[in-house]
């Protein structure tokens, strides 16, 4: 396993990051167990998870899972750079202050997290999407008191757009606090819209970028020799991406037969190639899933490949040279 800084910090992550959006609601608890040791095994260190991950099951069930993980000891609370995620509505009803960015819901998210986790710390502690009606005064001394208090490490965003990730740091910087250290957002050969605004404020910031969705819902893992053998039948957006799509994934699956490739490998180590990213956000559903997502890591791109993968899904310029002189 190849490991990485995170962004400008000295905390060093695997470079892919087992997501856990499936444990609870599609990956039963033995299974997500024998998932998270055989990630272990593989050398994947960093694990990403949100409170409101377990939807369909309960909301924080899936943050439950990896706390009885935890719980079994063996170092594996130790070895995990864990993160998690705050943002979301977690009562029932329309309750106010029981999700978002308030200080107030920070230090309860934060406890709420802390207890089903069945942990003292949250390595990264990310904010799951912008909330526009919390100033960043108040959001950064909310943060800079759990620091204080032990219970975070480090502070992460997702769904950011760059000039939010911009007006973080500056914020942060004028009270002498880190800030941000990490980006997570969409981005994939098929959504390379970051490229415009994010992935250079990440870059001129020290962000590490953390890409969800690498494979887009599955569409860049072969999807198509996957429905030719009767494997997976999309349905919903997906689909509808599919029929509007499907001449250019034709061609990317004959370029991946002519290299000898997977795929979903070749989409995963695109993405590793790209500026600031530190590690594709991988989400299996089964052990043979976690395999085959490792796999790409042995897989190397040569300047003709990214060249060609460039004119099957064209990306952007930063801006703004992207749309003007």
């Amino acid at each position: 396993m190849e490991y990485t800084h995170l962004g400008r910090t000295g905390l060093r992550v695997s470079r892919l990051c087992l997501g856990t959006m499936n444990f609870g609601p599609h990956t039963e608890e033995p299974d997500a167990h024998r998932i998270m040791d055989l990630a272990h095994d593989a050398g994947i260190n960093f694990f990403d998870t949100a409170n409101t991950y377990g939807r369909s099951v309960g909301k924080g069930r899936t943050e439950q899972i990896i706390g009885s993980w935890f719980a079994q000891g063996g170092g594996r609370r130790e070895k995990t750079v864990l993160a998690t995620k705050l943002y979301g509505e977690m009562g029932e009803g329309d309750w106010p202050n029981q999700g978002k960015l308030s200080a107030l819901n920070i230090r309860r998210a934060v406890d709420a997290s802390l207890k089903r986790l069945g942990t003292d710390y949250i390595d990264l502690y990310q904010m799951h999407h912008v909330d526009r009606a919390a100033p960043w005064e108040e959001i950064w001394q909310a943060m800079e008191v759990l620091v204080a208090q032990g219970k975070i490490v480090y502070v992460g965003s997702s769904n950011f757009a760059g000039w939010h990730i911009a007006r973080a740091q500056e914020a942060a910087r004028a009270r002498n606090f880190l800030g941000l250290t990490s980006e997570q957002s969409l981005y994939n050969l098929l959504e390379r819209s970051v490229e415009l605004e994010v992935l250079p404020a990440a870059e001129a910031y020290g962000l590490g970028v953390i890409p969800w969705s690498p494979l887009h819902g599955g569409l860049l893992g072969g999807v198509l020799r996957k429905e030719r053998e009767g494997v997976r039948r999309l349905t919903g957006r997906a689909a509808e991406t599919l029929a509007a799509r499907r001449e250019q994934l034709e061609a990317y699956e004959d370029f991946a037969a002519e290299l000898g490739a997977d795929p979903g490998d070749i989409a995963l180590a695109w993405l590793l190639t790209r500026p600031a990213v530190t590690a594709p956000i991988i989400g299996p559903r089964t052990a043979e899933q976690l395999h085959a997502a490792v796999r790409s890591l042995e897989l190397t791109l040569d300047q003709k490949s990214l060249a060609r993968l460039d004119e099957l899904f064209p990306g952007h310029q930063p801006a703004p040279e992207d749309y003007a002189w």
